[in-house]
C-alpha cells in the first residue's frame, strides 16, 4: 500500500515556474515507478511524465518537454515536477501516481496509487 500526497501548486504568471513535490509512505517506494497526470477543468486526465524506479529513465508528454523536469529522490520517498516557462495550457489539477512496477506507464490504469492532487494555475 502507498499512500500519496502532493504540494507545491499555486498562482503563476505565464513564464514562471513551480516545483511539485509528492510525497509517498511505505517502505517500498523505489520498488515503483512514478508518474505525473494532469486534468484541466472540462478535459481527461492526461500523462504527462514519468520515471523509473531508479530516476535513470524518463518519458515526457510532447506539450511538456523541454520545459518540465521529473525527478525523485529514494532516501526521502518523493517524487519531483519542476515547471518552467509555463504557458496558460498548464493549468491543470497535478496528480501523482505510483505503479509497481519499473516500466514507464502512460496510461492511467498502468498505476495503482493516485495522490489527491495539486491545483496549478497560470494567468496570462
Amino acid at each position: 500500500q502507498v499512500q500519496l500526497s502532493e504540494s507545491g501548486g499555486g498562482l503563476v504568471q505565464a513564464g514562471g515556474s513551480l516545483r511539485l513535490s509528492c510525497a509517498a509512505s511505505g517502505r517500498t517506494f523505489s520498488s515503483y515507478s512514478m508518474g505525473w497526470f494532469r486534468q484541466a477543468p472540462g478535459k481527461e486526465r492526461e500523462f504527462v511524465t514519468a520515471i523509473s524506479w531508479s530516476g535513470g529513465s524518463t518519458v515526457y508528454a510532447d506539450s511538456v518537454k523541454g520545459r518540465f523536469t521529473i525527478s525523485r529522490d529514494n532516501a526521502k520517498n518523493r517524487v519531483y515536477l519542476q515547471m518552467n516557462s509555463l504557458k496558460p495550457e498548464d493549468t491543470a489539477v497535478y496528480y501523482c501516481a505510483a505503479r509497481y512496477a519499473n516500466g514507464l506507464g502512460k496510461l492511467e490504469y498502468d498505476y495503482d496509487y493516485w495522490g489527491q492532487g495539486t491545483q496549478v494555475t497560470v494567468s496570462s
